[in-house]
C-alpha cells in the first residue's frame, strides 16, 4: 500500500492553526512548570497544562509528518538536505547558544561548555529535543518506505505501549512518538478528509469535542492518562480534537494570530528558551505579580512573543543565521524558503 504526494495538498490553513495550537501549548507546558517549581506552589494554568500532557507531542508529531509523502520520495541527497540537515543544522546551532548561556554563563562555567556540547550530541539538550527527533524520524519514515504501512503502524503502537525506559532520550522518545510521526505521513489523506468533514458538519464537531474534554479531563484527572493503550487512544483522540478545533477556526478572523504562530512555530521552538527564563526570573524575583498563574500566563506570552520579535529584528541581517540555514549548510541551493523550509 503506497500514499501518493497528490492525495496529499498543499499549504492548508487549519495545518498551520493547528501548529500554533501545539507550539503555544509547548510554551505554556515549560513556562508553567518551570514558574511553579521556582515558586513552590501551582497557580490556576497548572490544569490547562495537564489537561493537553496527553495530546500536545504526539499532535506535534502527527503534524509533523502530514506532508511527508510530498517528500519521501525523493532522491536520498535532496531528502537528507530538506527533512535532517536543516534540523541538524538548527539544532546544533541553537545547543551551543544554550549551552553558553545556560552551562557557561548560568551554570558550571564555561570550561563546562565542551563537556555539555558534545554531550548534547548523543543526549538531546533540554527544550531542544524535538528538533532532535525530526531528522531521526524522517529517516526512519524513508527507511521503511517499502514496508506496508498498516504493519509500521502496528510496531509503532506496540513501541508506544510497551514501557520502554533506557534513560536515551533518543531511544525513549523513538519509541514513544514514531507511531503519531508515522501516522500523520501514512493516514494523512484520511486527516485531511476529516478535517473537511469537520468542517461540513460544524455542530456536529462541536458535540464531538464536547464529549472529547470530559473524556480526556476525567481521565487526567483520574491519572490514568499515562497507563498502557489509554495513553495510545488519548493521544490519537487528543490530535483529532486539535484537528477539529484548527479546521472549524480556520474561515473566522480569531485564527489569524494562530495561524501565523503556527506556519514561524519553528521560530518560536528554537528561541522561546531565553524571554520564558528572563522573563520568569524577572517577575518572581521583585515579586511584581503575587499570582502565580498570572506570572505563568505572563512568561508564556513572553516565551511565544520574544522569539518572534527577534525573528523580525535580525531578518535580512547578518544575524539572519539565526532562524535562516545558510546556503554553506545546504547540499544544494535552495531559494526562496521560509523559516520551517
Amino acid at each position: 500500500m503506497s500514499y501518493s504526494a497528490s492525495a496529499v495538498p498543499g499549504r492548508v490553513d487549519w495545518v498551520d492553526i493547528a501548529k500554533g495550537f501545539c507550539i503555544v501549548m509547548v510554551v505554556m507546558m515549560h513556562s508553567t512548570l518551570g514558574v511553579e517549581k521556582a515558586a513552590g506552589v501551582d497557580g490556576w494554568l497548572h490544569p490547562f497544562v495537564e489537561f493537553a500532557r496527553p495530546f500536545r507531542m504526539p499532535d506535534f508529531f502527527l503534524i509533523a509528518g502530514l506532508f511527508l509523502a510530498r517528500r519521501i520520495d525523493r532522491p536520498w541527497p535532496e531528502y537528507l538536505d530538506r527533512k535532517v540537515l536543516h534540523f541538524v543544522y538548527f539544532y546544533v546551532l541553537w545547543m551551543a547558544i544554550q549551552t553558553v548561556i545556560k552551562t557557561g554563563l548560568a551554570g558550571d562555567g564555561v570550561a563546562a561548555i565542551p563537556a555539555d556540547f558534545l554531550h548534547g550530541l548523543i543526549q538531546p539538550y533540554g527544550t531542544l529535543w524535538f528538533i532532535y527527533m525530526l531528522p531521526v524520524f524522517f529517516v526512519a519514515a524513508k527507511l521503511v518506505r517499502p514496508v506496508h504501512p498498516a504493519l509500521v503502524l502496528i510496531v509503532g503502537a506496540a513501541l508506544q505501549i510497551a514501557p520502554i525506559h533506557t534513560g536515551s532520550i533518543i531511544v525513549d522518545e523513538f519509541a514513544s512518538r514514531f507511531v503519531f510521526f508515522y501516522a500523520g505521513y501514512a493516514l494523512a489523506p484520511a486527516v485531511f478528509a476529516f478535517a473537511s468533514r469537520v468542517q461540513e458538519m460544524p455542530q456536529v464537531a462541536l458535540g464531538g469535542l464536547l464529549l472529547w474534554a470530559l473524556l480526556n479531563g476525567g481521565v487526567v484527572e483520574a491519572g490514568l492518562d499515562d497507563a498502557p493503550l489509554v495513553s495510545l487512544g488519548l493521544a490519537g483522540l487528543g490530535a483529532m480534537a486539535v484537528v477539529s478545533v484548527s479546521a472549524l477556526l480556520a474561515a473566522t478572523p480569531v485564527a489569524a494570530p494562530l495561524r501565523y504562530l503556527g506556519a514561524n512555530s519553528i521560530v518560536i521552538y528554537l528561541a522561546f528558551f531565553l524571554p520564558m527564563a528572563v522573563s520568569r526570573i524577572l517577575l518572581l524575583k521583585f515579586n511584581l505579580i503575587p499570582d502565580i498563574g498570572t506570572i505563568s500566563l505572563i512568561v508564556t506570552t513572553a516565551g511565544v512573543v520574544g522569539p518572534l520579535v527577534l525573528f523580525w529584528i535580525v531578518r535580512g541581517t547578518w544575524f539572519g543565521f539565526l532562524f535562516k540555514r545558510p546556503v554553506w549548510a545546504r547540499l544544494e541551493p535552495t531559494p526562496k524558503l521560509s523559516p520551517a523550509e
